[in-house]
């Protein structure tokens, strides 16, 4: 008999289940697309529909150009600087990859990047293209500019499960699925408490990252030729593909083992070995023809003789 879900787990399920079941027009959450990303709907949907595990936040993969925010200097009680900050009354920037303090998104998409030829790259990109000779004088140190940053970020999705068996079938998939910096949480609770781990499913493999312009006088300024800008999304519409590979390896997988130690079994070979399909395929055919081998011969070893009566025999019932 299977044991019941913890109660936490299933009410918390099923919040997260009412909010997904709202139309995808109303449906808002904190990412900037506002919704389920649509490359990954249905797998959203696969892992919601296995009894003992729940989304609880996720993002397909991702190309995106923000501009860093600020933040505030390092400044002691009475007013003066703190030590390190070389505080001279200006905001400082914000840390590397920083969106709050005033940063903003200029361009997001999660899909693989496609443009008109009439437009360039840049002013796609949410920039404008200066001559950046005439700016030079002027921008000062690059630790006083507030950054413009491109970066593609692969799928990365959270996983709430019901028990630390549950959790090791899909932190498997993801590993098996070249999801490498994948991890589970709350792996221990207390006396009074159920263990409902969290799987994190990511990699860092498939991530880019490069600082392409900065912000002077209000305008966001593209500083890399536009040449340079196309290689760089090219390379981000390269990994979307390898991402959506690794997603469609994950889903299946997830799918083969979601029955638990049964759907495990059918990975492995006579020695608990894991073995792909196709070595599979190749081990039943030949347990197969093994099978109807013996059968055969348990046949012909049970057959009676049919003996043939002698010439005499024949003669008196004549």
């Amino acid at each position: 008999m299977a044991k019941p879900l913890p109660l936490s787990f299933v009410a918390k399920k099923q919040r997260i289940l009412d909010q997904l079941s709202i139309p995808a027009a109303e449906y808002d959450d904190l990412s900037p697309k506002g919704s389920v990303d649509e490359g990954i709907r249905d797998l959203i949907d696969e892992i919601n529909a296995i009894e003992g595990c729940v989304t609880t936040s996720s993002c397909a993969g991702r190309v995106s150009v923000f501009l860093e925010g600020k933040r505030k200097p390092d400044v002691e009680e009475d007013g003066s600087a703190s030590p390190g900050s070389n505080f001279d009354g200006r905001e400082k920037t914000a840390g590397v990859g920083g969106k709050g303090g005033g940063g903003r998104w200029l361009f997001v998409s999660h899909d693989p990047v496609l443009k008109n030829e009439k437009q360039s790259w840049i002013e796609y990109l949410g920039m404008k293209n200066t001559d950046i000779q005439k700016l030079q004088e002027n921008m000062g140190s690059v630790l006083e500019r507030r950054l413009i940053h491109l970066k593609f970020e692969p799928m990365i999705l959270h996983v709430l499960t019901a028990s630390l068996q549950q959790a090791q079938i899909v932190l498997s998939a993801a590993l098996q699925a070249g999801f490498r910096e994948s991890g589970a949480l709350n792996l221990t609770a207390s006396a009074a408490e159920v263990v409902t781990p969290m799987v994190g499913i990511r990699t860092m493999g498939l991530a880019l990252e490069s600082v392409i312009g900065f912000k002077n006088g209000g305008l966001e300024i593209c500083m890399i030729p536009e040449w340079q800008l196309q290689n760089l999304v090219e390379l981000s519409n390269q990994r979307f593909v390898e991402n959506k590979k690794r997603i469609e390896r994950f889903q299946l997988l997830l799918k083969e083992s979601a029955s638990g130690a049964r759907g495990a079994a059918k990975r492995q070979g006579e020695n608990g070995i894991w073995e792909d399909a196709q070595a599979r395929k190749e081990r039943k055919r030949a347990e197969g023809l093994e099978r109807a081998k013996a059968i055969k011969q348990n046949q012909s070893s049970n057959q009676p003789s049919e003996e043939v009566p002698e010439s005499g025999v024949l003669e008196q019932n004549l």
